[in-house]
């Protein structure tokens, strides 16, 4: 059930960096640390379901991950955190000092858009972004500054895994390797003139989008009486229902649930697919910074 706490309590911080790393003078322990976004934002641009999805990953990752609540920091619209300063700023608070047994997650439950790519880095001439809550005015944050600010930084044997719940958000964190479920296969990623760094210092980033580059991504109440973004309630469905799951069960298992819901009867597939015109809606996708083997490896956080 999501917790129905004020969201003043949904951030338990410790008091600084030196508290969250070490647990006496001289001895370094591992660390899992969290960033969790959900932006609402206003009128026309209103989001209902982000809060709601920021809850129900942060229950998720105490009770089935053994994060520490001051680990995890929660950024939404009700405090006005999601400006794009903050997030920024809490961006680099996250891979801040990372060292070797890390676990960081990177969670943004929001507005994306996609930008025509100027620079030549982009396979499909597009840059993704993500949108903060002041983003006509301050501007998006885009793939090539999310690589930068928490791709760049991940030393070896540190490992970021980043969800992001929005529009067009599938190489959101420009990673090199795409992963391609019909033919099994890593598609290249990588940026075509070869002068643009997108990888890490040696740590492991992977990311679940849910959608492609070219999709839109659904909020909605069509699996629970609440909103949520659609691949934040199933991604935390199914990790809750099947323990040891590999990325690619997990994946397929999204997918096949996703597909259910577009070919079924309820009122809201229906008025989706008239909209969209009978197209899948959103296509999940993992996407990493080295390939591997998604039906061997398990899917930790």
């Amino acid at each position: 059930m999501i917790s129905r706490k004020n969201p003043e309590s949904l951030n338990k911080m410790a008091s600084s960096t030196s508290e969250i790393r070490r647990s006496s003078p001289g001895t370094r322990t591992t660390t899992k640390r969290a960033l969790l976004i959900g932006v609402t934002y206003k009128r026309k641009y209103t989001l209902k379901g982000t809060i709601n999805d920021v809850k129900s990953m942060r229950e998720l990752l105490i009770n089935n991950f053994g994060f520490e609540e001051k680990n995890i920091k929660v950024l939404t619209d009700l405090q006005m955190e999601t400006t794009r300063k903050k997030i920024v700023e809490s961006m680099e608070w996250l891979v801040k000092d990372c060292q070797a047994g890390d676990s960081l997650v990177f969670y943004f439950s929001g507005h994306g858009i996609r930008k025509l790519d100027f620079e030549g880095d982009e396979r499909d001439g597009f840059d993704e972004n993500i949108c903060p809550v002041d983003f006509l005015t301050e501007g998006m944050i885009s793939d090539n500054e999310i690589n930068s600010l928490i791709v760049w930084p991940l030393k070896k044997d540190v490992t970021l895994h980043a969800i992001v719940d929005a529009c067009h958000s599938g190489t959101v964190l420009d990673l090199e390797h795409v992963y391609n479920r019909e033919q099994r296969i890593w598609d290249d990623n990588s940026p075509p003139s070869g002068k643009a760094r997108k990888h890490t210092d040696g740590g492991l980033a992977i990311s679940i989008s849910a959608c492609q580059d070219h999709e839109i991504a659904v909020d909605t109440s069509a699996f629970t009486k609440t909103m949520n973004g659609a691949l934040t309630y199933l991604l935390i469905y199914f990790l809750k229902k099947h323990r040891g799951l590999t990325y690619g069960d997990l994946l397929d298992l999204i997918h096949e649930e996703l597909s259910k819901f577009n070919e079924g009867g309820c009122l809201p597939a229906k008025f989706l697919r008239k909209i969209f015109k009978n197209q899948l809606l959103q296509t999940p996708q993992i996407s990493s910074s080295k390939p591997f083997d998604v039906y061997k490896k398990h899917f930790l956080l």
